[in-house]
């Protein structure tokens, strides 16, 4: 997401701003538009210490059908309120910030509006297409840091992997219908908010975006795309699919940056290997190039199971579908099982080049045993015995 933004270019002109800020009256719609920001960091953040720096308090899990002691956070993430960000156009967005300890740092900031259905539209085609709060998100978490860089372990110094999401929250509608008639008279609306789309969209593609649906409550009902979702729902109810999208894209996040990492030193090796490491002497240096790669699988396995591990599902199987839902929309399959290959990969170019080390020890062991003896044959037939 390589969007150019600027706090002097208006999110939403003219009756839309009007609306959303609250100048007209309320529409037939009310909600709230959610703009989630991540960033990966480092390689660990230490909650404890970071809590004690900021004062902040602990992210609790929340669900919609709770079962406390069987679906939490293994680690709650740290939390912060941010300062209202007020835009050029004249909005005022709530910000918040959480800190995971797998390295990842999530911010979010909502703005309410009300407005009708094709005022939605407009704002989800100008929200996901023209604008984002990358550049605004960045300068603030580089701020925040500053303070938090003691609890930080390995933060990384190269351009941070981000990712962007947007969830538009509709909690009121006109009629207060369900799901199922929601979904039979805005069905074209709904599809076009989840693609980001003021232009009508053909009926398979509307097919393809809905069957990505789910609900609890005959009342409630959320739409997972891969960079949108639409919740129609109660603000406590809608936190459930909300904090399961921040953690699934912070787990996106993750493996994308396994990904680039063990890219990088998959290249090292085949460089390596390529430029004489198989070479009889110079295989004697594979020792230490193996045991680096070594390493790094295994800070990657550690990490990586600590990202996937992060929240427990053992009988809210709601919010597991929920989530599997969320991560398969947003990627996280997909780059995971691209994490595994490469590990997988890795581990057989370390046993090859131990092999490879050690046939090359072998080797030199059985020729200085050869030397030897050889030495000996030749005092021996000089009639000099050692």
């Amino acid at each position: 997401m390589d969007r150019e933004i600027t706090t002097e270019m208006p999110l939403v002109t003219g009756e839309v701003a009007e609306k959303l800020i609250g100048r007209t009256p309320a529409g037939p719609l009310r909600g709230s538009v959610l703009a989630l920001i991540q960033f990966d960091v480092c390689e660990e953040i230490r909650l404890d210490d970071l809590r004690r720096i900021l004062g902040a308090r602990t992210a609790e899990a929340s669900f919609k059908h709770q079962a406390p002691g069987y679906v939490r956070y293994q680690r709650p993430p740290v939390e912060e309120r941010l300062e209202p960000l007020v835009l050029e156009s004249g909005e005022r967005l709530e910000g918040q910030i959480k800190y995971y300890d797998y390295g990842v740092v999530s911010l979010v900031f909502e703005l309410p509006f009300s407005g009708d259905w094709e005022t939605l539209v407009q704002l989800s085609s100008r929200w996901t297409s023209d604008t984002n709060f990358e550049s605004l998100a960045s300068k603030i978490v580089k701020q925040k840091l500053e303070r938090a860089l003691p609890a930080l372990v390995k933060p990384y110094t190269a351009e941070w992997l981000q990712e962007d999401y947007f969830i538009f929250h509709v909690r009121e509608a006109a009629g207060n219908p369900d799901a199922a008639a929601l979904l039979a008279n805005q069905r074209d609306q709904i599809a076009q908010i989840v693609r980001g789309e003021s232009a009508p969209l053909s009926e398979g593609e509307k097919q393809e975006i809905l069957q990505s649906r789910i609900s609890y409550y005959p009342t409630d009902l959320a739409v997972i795309g891969w960079n949108t979702a639409f919740i129609y729902d109660t603000p406590s109810g809608a936190e459930t699919a909300i904090q399961l999208l921040q953690y699934a894209n912070s787990q996106l996040l993750e493996f994308r940056h396994y990904d680039d990492l063990l890219t990088k030193e998959l290249e090292g090796v085949y460089d390596f290997l390529e430029t004489g490491g198989t070479g009889l002497w110079s295989r004697w240096r594979t020792a230490r190039a193996a045991s680096k790669l070594h390493t790094v699988l295994l800070d990657v396995s550690e990490l990586t199971e600590r990202a996937d591990n992060a929240i427990k599902f053992l009988s809210d199987m709601f919010s597991a579908r929920l989530y599997k839902l969320a991560a398969s929309k947003v990627g996280v399959p997909d780059y995971k099982n691209l994490v595994q290959q490469k590990l997988q990969t890795a581990e057989e170019l370390y046993r090859f080049m131990v092999d490879q080390f050690n046939q090359s020890r072998a080797f030199v062991l059985e020729l200085m045993v050869v030397v030897i003896l050889v030495i000996e044959l030749i005092w021996l037939f000089r009639g000099k015995p050692l």
